[in-house]
């Protein structure tokens, strides 16, 4: 079995974590085996590179912070997602190339062509492609409220960066959900949580036949 590959998208505050977390939880209580990870990170060296890329406080150039991050996702998907695919698992990732491409490619990069035909490259020699992805959309006063919401949380460079960027961003994610809507479903975060989810869930009900449990299945 080739397993299945979800994963989620959008700006800040959008309740992309919860979300994920809440749906693998789901699909674990129906007896689902399900592999919960994240972008940057999900392995110990894409880990050490989301802390640098988050929180070093150091300045790259556009191409080198892409290349970061595809150096972190080309770690992650060659040691975690591939070998759980091959099992048969259900892979859940909070984030992966949309985001970099909505983030460097147009938030911060205001859309550059040759930067984001440098992601468009870099996203070919990367094999894993997610089968399903929620891109999680919120007006930018709801995500505001979320984010000041959070408390003592660690804030990130990315989360750190004035408005116009954040809308750079969502405009990046609505670009790529047009895109590539028969892999991208959009989805209405602003309302509770659980009513969210169950959106998610409907959508990605047909794709489950069989998926994620297990190899020998």
């Amino acid at each position: 079995m080739a397993g299945l590959f979800i994963t989620f998208e959008g700006g800040e505050g959008a309740g992309k974590s919860t979300q994920a977390r809440l749906l693998a939880e789901f699909l674990r209580a129906q007896g689902h085996d399900v592999d919960l990870t994240r972008e940057p990170g999900g392995t110990p060296g894409a880990e050490a590179l989301r802390d640098f890329l988050l929180f070093g406080g150091h300045d790259l150039s556009a191409r080198a912070e892409v290349l970061a991050h595809f150096a972190a996702r080309a770690d992650h998907v060659e040691r975690r997602i591939l070998p759980a695919r091959a099992q048969g698992r259900i892979v859940i990732c909070d984030r992966f190339a949309d985001s970099t491409e909505a983030y460097q490619g147009y938030g911060l990069s205001h859309g550059d062509p040759a930067l984001l035909d440098m992601i468009g490259r870099l996203r070919g020699l990367i094999p894993a492609a997610p089968d399903l992805t929620f891109v999680l959309q919120v007006p930018p006063a709801i995500a505001q409220a979320r984010m000041a919401g959070r408390g003592n949380a660690r804030t990130d460079r990315y989360e750190a960066l004035d408005p116009a960027f954040h809308t750079r961003v969502a405009e990046g994610f609505d670009i790529i959900a047009r895109r590539d809507a028969a892999r991208c479903h959009r989805v209405d975060a602003s309302g509770p949580m659980e009513s969210v989810q169950q959106a998610i869930r409907a959508v990605l009900a047909p794709y489950l036949d069989g998926a994620g449990r297990g190899a020998d299945v």
